[in-house]
């Protein structure tokens, strides 16, 4: 029976598996891939489409996010982390042992860490992919500081896209929000701070219909009526798309509770409504959303799951 299986590899599993192999619990990893319900976990997170990461600490020149990646896990392999390229396919979270679905076979642990992220929500358009990091984003904490004096679009009618157009009038000269209807999901409140605010302005019944850009970046938008006027082109340095993220949770759903949003529903610190079950990351956090927090996060949950072996090895369990 292993002690600890760690699923998932951004930063917030990686973490957790640094402080579990110091621990001496050898953790397997499994870096992703995609999951039975056709998410994907991506191996490494969100990291690795991150082009530079200027936030997190001990790199003041900045560093790309797949590097990153590639420097926590190294830091985990050195203490003994197992890594597999492989999601976990399935989960029985009943009883003790716990067990997970590995290439075919069932694996029992006394631990199980959840770290399997979230997707942002994209638009689905090839230009959008091929700007991608190149002037298209989706968070605005991580890129903002990379348009000062830009022309900026969000796209989205939601809190979120509220709340990234107010953030980046920290930077943008400004910042007009693209929504395919007449009024916005946001809260009223969200809504009124974002239309009065004097750097945004407002594209109502309107979506990105292509992504404009020359071989280095991002130039404009064109832009469809979803009301039957002509197509506009308006020229900006970056778009963010703010319609949301999918927490990749679904193979847990009937094995622990999930909130109505399916994020994981955090007990306590990192535990979850299942023994010996702890979560960290973005599957749990739909608020803060970034490396940092994810990676303190995996500390919590690698901190409780050598805490509940120490209890179970009293209990005679180990």
């Amino acid at each position: 029976m292993e002690k600890l299986i760690i699923i998932g590899s951004g930063p917030a599993g990686l973490t957790a598996a640094i402080y579990a192999a110091r621990a001496q619990l050898a953790p397997i990893v499994l870096e992703g891939g995609f999951l039975p319900t056709g998410d994907l976990m991506t191996p490494g997170g969100q990291l690795m489409i991150t082009t530079e990461v200027e936030n997190f600490p001990g790199f003041p020149e900045g560093v790309t996010g797949p590097d990153l990646v590639d420097k926590i896990r190294d830091q985990a392999k050195r203490f003994g982390s197992r890594h597999l390229d492989a999601p976990a396919e399935d989960v029985d979270f009943s009883g003790f042992p716990l067990r997970v679905k590995i290439e075919d076979e069932w694996v029992e642990t006394a631990t199980v860490i959840i770290a399997t992220g979230a997707n942002a929500r994209w638009l689905g358009l090839p230009s959008e992919q091929k700007y991608m990091n190149r002037g298209v984003s989706a968070c605005a904490t991580c890129d903002g500081a990379f348009f000062k004096n830009v022309k900026l679009l969000v796209v989205g009618g939601g809190d979120s896209a509220m709340e990234e157009a107010v953030f980046l009038t920290r930077y943008a000269s400004e910042v007009t929000l693209v929504h395919r209807r007449e009024e916005f999901r946001a809260s009223k409140i969200m809504s009124e701070r974002a239309i009065n605010h004097p750097k945004i302005k407002v594209l109502w019944n309107r979506s990105v219909a292509e992504v404009l850009g020359d071989d280095k970046r991002v130039t404009g938008a064109r832009l469809s009526s979803t009301v039957g006027e002509p197509d506009l082109e308006v020229a900006c340095g970056g778009i963010f798309v703010a319609i949301g993220h999918t927490p990749n949770t679904q193979i847990f759903d009937g094995h622990i509770r999930l909130r109505d949003d399916k994020y994981i529903d955090v007990v306590g610190q990192a535990s979850t409504s299942a023994k010996g079950v702890f979560v960290a990351g973005d599957c749990a956090d739909s608020r803060y959303r970034q490396a940092i927090t994810a990676a303190g996060m995996g500390c919590m949950a690698a901190l409780d799951a050598e805490k509940a072996l120490d209890d179970y090895e009293a209990e005679g369990l180990l």
